[in-house]
């Protein structure tokens, strides 16, 4: 009834509240791709953005999801409630633009001793003041509550900034990025506080793949975000560029630098009051068409918010020092414990007393709430219990490190058949349905299948992903370039690999990509296994399956007590081919 209850409340909470996917700021498209035209008004004004139209969240309360605080509905449902409000002014965010042109008036000198970054000669150019006003008009209640965030993270991001001899005041670009949200996931699928893309946080060190993404650790990302603007800051000589760089990328800022008439690179020490070379050249750039508008907008953005968060109270914000009241403003967790296998942070909270949503969100790297299997794992746990919760932990049984998850009966299901569905023995499932040793499950009841069979779940799907690279893409084997697209980006796109996609293209290591030309992003269809092949293999006493959504070589390969070497054999597929749903595929007997 409570489980029952809570979903009906967050149904009803949650059709109330406009959302849209967290993301990384991107420019809005031309009005000939069908979305409504840029709104202009006066300059330096913030025109109000209304909520975009996104579908409603969807809120799982069902303990078969996996994650921490499955029964506890009403966090679930603020969660869920503050996430979409917060994707819904990041969305407001990233499509808020201002009119091109400028009418800067003249710069206030009182304000540059309070900046390590140039905001006094640019604190009146028209982009800046019309964010301005917009993170004090549109934005104003969530900008408010990035703002409560921030002493928890900003005077550690700046000292570390100081300690590189980079500008303190960087340490206000994870505002303008996710809000100071270690979780956020942007359209282009960067993902954590600094909104790392997977090359970039792969090559600066960070793991990501299906069970971790350290993207989302704030220490390790951040030391991989301040290492990736000491090597942008020593290249292009400013802050402001290596802010651009690190929104738009190196390559294209340093193109656009190239094509600026009279700009040679070279740093030159200004006159007091004057603008650095560096940092004039970013807004020549952001004047020119060399750069995409989100680029352009990102420097005035970051200046805007760092005039606001080191002056609140001027803008009518509450005060964000470190007296700060309000939950965000605690010291993150400070003692840890390892696994040396796989654990649900639902079970570790369950050993600390506190909510496994607090645990998790302290440990937002395990993205399935779950430390990797066969791996040693470090999980931070509340000051001065990391010893306790440490000699508890050591003392679990394997067989309760993940918790069960319900299935309902289903008519013709019997416990053999749904123990087999879920790769368990049935006496295991016995063992903790006391019930089905006397009598059959009955359909429509609900029984508990054990924490691991989640585990064997999840280990499939990362070899599947492994083994079948290609199996995501979701529409058609070729693709129309459009002006601005690269191979990369297309690579992201449909999950592919740049190198997969100059071979299906017989593309050259300096062929360019041009505007019009019809790209394969799927392997090539593989030839049809000979008759005499399928005829050999049937009269050898092979049987025929029929792919089915969920199936994998491996499982396969699994159920009819083959390899799957053999299953490739048999039908003519190479390593990374992908299994389409509705294929017939010779099992070899």
């Amino acid at each position: 009834m409570r489980l029952a209850l809570g979903f009906g409340l967050a149904l009803v909470l949650a059709s109330c509240v406009p959302t849209g996917p967290a993301e990384r700021p991107e420019p809005l498209p031309p009005a000939s791709e069908g979305r409504a035209p840029e709104i202009v008004r006066e300059p330096g004004r913030a025109p109000a953005v209304p909520a975009p139209a996104v579908p409603r969240p969807l809120v799982r309360l069902d303990s078969a999801a996996p994650g921490p605080g499955l029964n506890d509905s009403l966090v679930l449902i603020r969660q869920a409630r503050d996430s979409a409000l917060e994707a819904r002014d990041l969305e407001a965010l990233a499509a808020a633009h201002p009119p091109e042109f400028a009418a800067p008036d003249e710069s206030d000198a009182a304000w540059r001793a309070l900046f390590d970054i140039d905001v006094a000669n640019w604190m009146d150019h028209h982009r800046v003041k019309y964010y301005l006003d917009f993170f004090t008009g549109p934005v104003r209640e969530r900008m408010g509550i990035w703002l409560t965030r921030m002493p928890r993270f900003e005077p550690v991001i700046r000292a570390a900034l100081m300690e590189r001899g980079l500008p303190g005041d960087l340490a206000y670009l994870p505002l303008i990025e996710s809000g100071y949200s270690a979780t956020a996931v942007s359209r282009s699928k960067a993902v954590g506080m600094w909104q790392f893309m997977k090359g970039t946080a792969k090559h600066y060190g960070l793991r990501v793949d299906n069970w971790v993404d350290e993207r989302r650790d704030v220490p390790k990302s951040t030391d991989a975000a301040i290492r990736f603007l000491g090597d942008l800051t020593v290249k292009f000589g400013s802050p402001y560029l290596a802010a651009a760089a690190y929104n738009g990328g190196p390559g294209r800022i340093a193109r656009g630098l190239a094509r600026i008439e009279g700009y040679d690179g070279a740093a030159e020490d200004a006159e007091d009051g004057e603008p650095q070379a560096g940092d004039a050249a970013f807004f020549l750039l952001a004047d020119s068409r060399h750069i995409m508008r989100e680029t352009k907008d990102y420097v005035p953005k970051l200046i805007a918010a760092a005039m606001i968060a080191k002056q609140p109270g001027r803008y009518g914000f509450p005060a964000t020092g470190s007296d700060s009241a309000g939950p965000a403003s605690q010291p993150l967790f400070q003692d840890s414990v390892f696994t040396a296998d796989a654990t649900g942070l639902d079970v570790i909270a369950g050993l600390t007393g506190i909510p496994a949503s607090d645990l998790w969100a302290e440990n937002p790297k395990y993205i399935r709430a779950v430390t990797p299997p066969k791996q040693r794992s470090l999980v931070l746990v509340p000051d001065g219990r990391g010893a306790e919760v440490q000699e508890a932990l050591d003392a679990l049984p394997a067989s309760e490190r993940l918790t069960s998850f319900p299935h309902q009966v289903k008519k013709g299901e019997t416990a053999t058949r749904i123990a087999n569905r879920y790769s368990v023995t049935a006496t295991e499932l016995k063992r903790l349905n006391p019930g089905l040793a006397k009598r059959a499950p009955v359909p429509g009841s609900v029984i508990r299948i054990p924490g691991r069979a989640r585990l064997a779940g999840w280990v499939g799907q990362n070899r599947r992903v492994v083994s079948e690279p290609d199996g995501g893409i979701s529409r058609g084997a070729t693709h129309r370039v459009r002006t601005g697209e690269t191979l990369s980006g297309l690579s992201v796109r449909y999950r592919v690999s740049v190198a997969r996609l100059r071979a299906w293209n017989k593309m050259g290591p300096n062929d360019m990509l041009r505007a019009g030309r019809l790209l394969r992003v799927r392997p090539p269809a593989p030839p049809p296994a000979p008759k005499a092949t399928r005829a050999s293999a049937s009269s050898a006493g092979a049987r025929i399956h029929i792919v089915k959504t969920g199936d994998t070589l491996f499982g396969l390969a699994r159920r009819y007590g083959t390899t799957i070497q053999s299953l490739r054999e048999a039908n003519r597929m190479s390593s990374g081919q992908a299994l389409p749903v509705g294929r017939r595929l010779t099992i070899p007997s």
